[in-house]
């Protein structure tokens, strides 16, 4: 399965088109941290994040995990767990899992960045919720009911396609 995504605010998947939104600053090829564009490329899916305190675990054959209170995505460039799941420390620059909003209730890592991984390149790329469509820092958004229907069709070979 590849989704693709086209047009600024649609993701293609087979015969469905669904509306998003991404980085505030559009579609970058040359991506830093912090320059709130979305990466150009061909990705594939890391693991499936949610609160299991919200949500109940959705249909999907990409493995899961519950988002904790102390867990974290490290985006702090000079840090060894650059770009990786981390327990929270005051001491490390740190996207929060664990959100008083709904946005990451379901979020799906985007493997951008994530292997080989070169130090303040973006990180933190996730396909996530939103009720609004605002543009993001960087990630994709979907609604809940998109986001399941994507879950639902996706698996550990699926690629999304960012150009």
């Amino acid at each position: 399965m590849l989704i693709t995504f086209k047009n600024k605010d649609t993701l293609k998947l087979d015969d469905y088109s669904l509306k998003c939104s991404i980085g505030k600053n559009g579609i970058s090829l040359i991506k830093k941290e912090g320059d709130k564009s979305t990466p150009q490329g061909v990705f594939t899916f890391g693991k499936l994040y949610y609160r299991a305190d919200r949500v109940k675990k959705p249909e999907t054959k990409i493995s899961s995990k519950i988002i904790k209170k102390d867990m974290g995505w490290c985006d702090d460039a000079t840090n060894k767990s650059y770009n990786k799941e981390i327990k929270i420390n005051k001491k490390i620059k740190h996207e929060k899992l664990f959100r008083k909003d709904n946005s990451y209730d379901y979020l799906i890592v985007i493997n951008y960045n994530t292997k080989n991984i070169k130090r303040a390149k973006g990180s933190a790329i996730f396909l996530h919720l939103t009720k609004n469509y605002k543009k993001t820092a960087g990630c994709i958004a979907v609604k809940e009911k998109d986001l399941l229907i994507i879950l639902k069709l996706i698996n550990k070979s699926s690629k999304i396609k960012i150009y």
